[in-house]
């Protein structure tokens, strides 16, 4: 089985997940091996209806920038 990074093996999948629970959740090691796929997931995808799933526009960007500099 592959995507298009190549073959999936377990090991660098789970290395990269450990560093992204510990970089967003700050998981230590142990947290990471003892929660389950599902607690992980849970934990990483945002409650519904509190992401916005498209990205700034430029003036939105814009906009916030000014507020952000008091302008």
């Amino acid at each position: 089985m592959s995507n298009e990074f190549g073959p999936l093996s377990f090991g660098p999948g789970a290395l990269r997940l450990a560093g992204h629970a510990a970089r967003v959740l700050g998981w230590r090691p142990s947290e990471f091996w003892a929660a389950t796929p599902a607690e992980l997931a849970a934990a990483l995808i945002p409650p519904e209806g509190t992401a916005d799933p498209r990205p700034l526009s430029r003036d939105e960007f814009n906009r916030l920038m000014e507020k952000d500099n008091g302008e």
